[in-house]
């Protein structure tokens, strides 16, 4: 991840105590998931030395830290990167002509490498919640509990835009942790973070919780501009000064009863370690998510069909609203879920659910709770009236059905054929073509997590050839792809602006 004064690097999740509920739903292939979840009891008030009550109740940190630590785990993945060697076999030259292998580049090869992270166990048939990057593009992951078995897993889903993911493991009556209430921490509330982190073993340690419905940013780079429909992550950390560091990430944050209430994710750094914030997924989203990623293994997102702007004094002056706190509806989505309800541009969303809202943030994480089909409750002000709606959230294809891994799929393959690239491209204008002195082109204009990221290419790079075929255009690249057989590589040819070379490289598909 690139660095700058607030780096991001990732970070920890779940715990449990308190009465137990049972939160079931029925998985993908008739499979049950059991979510411990706690009873809906009043936080702890008052000073940590006040916090005396019956035998058994949390009453320090020692409590949630035993309660918390056996359901925390060690996750080791292994991860296979391309790198390029020195020698090009003949059978690239056969199949691309003489020409390739010229430009002094080697032809590459594939090395492994290890990291590795946290996770929760959130079901005892051993369904464990943890990070998307943790578990990102792994050949393997393995998951190590507090006792020092250790178990193969198999990811059942991952996503992005909330950097959450669902492995699971084959064993019974595992230790879970018990889902808390996310929506009802206080700022100043005591939290732990639980996690192994830099390789150590399990590791707790205490903060306060900072801020909530905090949006840093960190979770843009994933988005698919490839998408025709490219979808915003959900942001709305917990921000806590909670000693984390790069290992926790996908481990438990917790009250002092022991329950899960975030999974740790980020910190903001200069140096990639620890300097006095960190921030975590609220559990609120991650048992939809999770709930999601197991039922149909991807998530189901509601909208509410509109284009928001986040109103502040000067917003509200720029755009004439009268009041200048909540969220303006700068456009309505022709036929979407808000113009059926009858929402209109320049309507101020100022209550969601009965709670006042005035961040994007915050109104992205209450809609990210909810499935296409769920209603949800408005307060609008419009020109200086309240008024209450009741929206039909829709699915991304304006309708109301879930939509399957492998509808998703099908339904955006062009798209998501580029996509699986990780990286965004421009066709060079006539202009630079000229000036490098190439017909045309495609430039690598970003790299994101994906395909392109596991080789030495860098970006700037100008795709000239795709698997011996010119490429002019974005479209040219895509069919390039689209033919590419499964396990043979795309084998790009192209060069760098201020490098008369050509490069080579092999993109694993």
């Amino acid at each position: 991840m690139k660095s700058n004064w607030k780096t991001l690097a990732i970070i920890a999740l779940l715990s449990s105590f308190a009465t137990l509920a049972a939160y079931n739903f029925l998985g993908l292939n008739k499979q049950d998931v059991i979510f411990n979840e706690s009873a809906p009891t009043p936080a702890p008030t008052g000073r940590l030395a006040a916090l005396t009550g019956p035998q058994s109740a949390p009453g320090d940190f020692t409590y949630a830290a035993e309660a918390t630590t056996p359901a925390v785990v060690h996750i080791k993945t292994t991860i296979t990167r391309t790198v390029r060697q020195q020698q090009i076999p003949d059978i690239f030259r056969d199949f691309f002509g003489d020409e390739f292998g010229r430009g002094g580049n080697s032809a590459p090869q594939r090395q492994r490498g290890q990291a590795s992270g946290s996770g929760v166990i959130i079901s005892q048939d051993g369904y464990i919640v943890t990070n998307n990057h943790v578990v990102q593009g792994a050949d393997e992951v393995e998951v190590i509990l507090t006792d020092k078995r250790s178990f193969k897993a198999k990811v059942i889903g991952t996503d992005p835009l909330t950097d959450l993911a669902v492995i699971q493991v084959n064993a019974k009556n595992l230790p879970s942790i018990t889902l808390g209430d996310s929506d009802a921490l206080k700022l100043g509330e005591w939290v732990l973070a639980v996690g192994y982190p830099l390789d150590l073993e399990s590791t707790v340690t205490a903060g306060i919780v900072s801020a909530k419905g905090r949006r840093i940013g960190i979770l843009d780079q994933n988005i698919n501009q490839n998408e025709a429909k490219p979808e915003a992550p959900v942001e709305a950390f917990i921000q806590t000064d909670a000693a984390i560091n790069p290992g926790n990430s996908g481990g438990a944050l917790v009250n002092l009863r022991g329950e899960l209430v975030g999974i740790n994710s980020a910190i903001a750094s200069a140096t990639g370690y620890y300097s006095g914030y960190g921030f975590a997924v609220p559990v609120s989203l991650v048992k939809k998510v999770s709930a999601d990623l197991v039922k149909y293994g991807n998530v189901q997102r509601g909208y509410l069909g509109i284009i928001p702007v986040e109103l502040n004094s000067l917003k509200a002056q720029e755009l004439g609203s009268k009041i200048g706190r909540g969220i303006y509806i700068n456009e309505v989505v022709a036929g979407g879920a808000s113009a059926t309800a009858g929402l209109k541009k320049g309507d101020v969303i100022v209550k969601m659910e009965g709670q006042d809202v005035d961040s994007d943030a915050q109104m992205r994480e209450i809609i990210g709770r909810r499935r296409p089909g769920d209603v949800i409750a408005l307060t609008v002000n419009r020109n200086g009236d309240m008024r209450d709606f009741r929206v039909e959230l829709r699915n991304r294809n304006g309708g109301r059905d879930i939509i399957k891994k492998s509808d998703n799929i099908s339904a955006s393959n062009s798209a998501s054929s580029l996509g699986s690239l990780g990286a965004d491209f421009e066709e060079l204008t006539a202009t630079d073509a000229k000036r490098l002195g190439v017909d045309g082109g495609v430039r690598v204009k970003k790299i994101r997590e994906g395909k392109m990221s596991e080789t030495d290419i860098e970006e700037g790079f100008i795709i000239v050839k795709a698997n011996g075929k010119l490429v002019r255009s974005v479209k040219d690249l895509q069919t390039a792809l689209t033919t590419t057989k499964e396990g043979e590589g795309l084998m790009l040819i192209g060069m760098y602006p201020n490098s008369s070379r050509m490069y080579y490289y092999a993109v694993p598909v």
